[in-house]
């Protein structure tokens, strides 16, 4: 088959998961890979066919998005962004020609195999949001964030031929065309020997959150901390806190021999770190339900805890819960990739057989809409 594969760029999760993917598709496909931001770096490395595009990006201060900054910025960056993107379309139509599209919360694949009418099959872990029901005393507090949240992930991507959501968590599917599946997990992950340690992993996704290393100092703790210096190209250590530039190899160490692991909402960290056994304080974004929900799950299965803001406190309560987490956390079984990976090639042979159809019947019952 020729496949046609959309990564968003904001944020590195979507690219890790879609490398696993990748290596295998590209063993039995001709794949051509569109992606936006950091990622693209990450998977040219990897992969041939990779297309740069421009997409949407997020701007922070301290531990929130802020809006302001998000829309000017993103604004500005239209402006020189869709004229390279409709170029990239053209070129694909012309000289690809893809029989189907596999987008991880990407618009412009979305929309090339919209409207050249072929199947698109969505693989992310957002979908979540929209197609399952959620109960009402888990989002007790958090209705409009939710719903706000809810109507964006719908208006994503709506009407594709299948969604292959990714979780750690089950809630009931309201939706068709759904399917729940484990976490995506490089490769690195699954050879990782979990271990019991002493060191908090400490990770942060922006370099804003200044107040972070006075609490952690407090604490007395060993922590390895990572993403709050980027210019580092060795160790730094300031009392209990040690700053560590960035390393694959590290960092996975560094989680697999941890005690816990303090870091934001993202999804992929802490899918690693519940695949890992690892108890983990999140700290949600401000402005990022998606994360305010993955952490709330996460609490509830007794794997972690979430808060709104790290507070010396906080990271008192959390590491009293760790016991209990870890006990909890035992109970935790996944079979690396397999499931996954299986109903990915099951929704491709659907695909394949089904010529153009999907959206004539996807109009005709109005499934287009979501």
């Amino acid at each position: 088959m020729r496949i046609l594969y959309g990564v968003v760029g904001e944020g590195m999760g979507h690219a890790t998961r879609s490398r696993v993917l990748l290596e295998e598709l590209t063993r039995e496909h001709e794949v051509q890979i569109v992606v936006s931001g950091r990622a693209k770096d990450y998977l040219s490395k990897r992969f041939e066919n990779v297309h740069g595009i421009w997409g949407l990006t997020l701007a922070y201060e301290g531990n929130s998005v802020k809006k302001l900054q998000t829309l000017l910025q993103n604004l500005s960056g239209a402006v020189k962004g869709w004229p390279h993107n409709i170029r990239q379309y053209f070129e694909l139509a012309e000289s690809f020609k893809p029989d189907v599209v596999v987008s991880d919360f990407e618009s412009f694949s979305y929309l090339f195999g919209r409207n050249h009418r072929l199947p698109v099959i969505s693989v992310d872990n957002m979908q979540i949001i929209n197609r399952c029901k959620h109960e009402p005393e888990l989002l007790a507090g958090w209705e409009d964030d939710f719903e706000g949240t809810r109507a964006l992930v719908k208006a994503k991507l709506p009407g594709c031929f299948h969604y292959l959501a990714t979780t750690f968590f089950y809630p009931p599917v309201r939706k068709e065309r759904t399917s729940l599946l484990p976490s995506i997990l490089r490769p690195e992950i699954l050879a990782a020997k979990s271990e019991p340690g002493e060191h908090l992993l400490v990770y942060q996704t922006t370099t804003t959150n200044t107040a972070l290393p006075d609490i952690l100092k407090q604490s007395g703790l060993t922590c390895h901390i990572y993403g709050l210096r980027r210019d580092l190209t060795e160790d730094v250590r300031d009392g209990n806190l040690l700053y560590r530039p960035f390393s694959e190899k590290g960092f996975i160490d560094d989680l697999r021999t941890a005690r816990a692991v303090v870091a934001g909402g993202g999804y992929t960290l802490m899918s690693e770190a519940v695949y890992l056994r690892k108890p983990m304080l999140t700290l949600p974004l401000k402005g990022q339900f998606e994360q305010v929900l993955n952490a709330l799950y996460l609490e509830k299965l007794g794997y972690g805890m979430h808060a709104s803001e790290l507070t010396v406190d906080v990271l008192r309560d959390f590491l009293q819960r760790v016991p209990r987490c870890q006990e909890a956390l035992k109970g935790y079984e996944q079979d690396g990739n397999v499931k996954m990976i299986a109903a990915l090639r099951e929704q491709l042979a659907r695909a394949a057989e089904d010529k153009g159809r999907w959206w004539d019947a996807a109009e005709r019952d109005g499934l287009v809409k979501g």
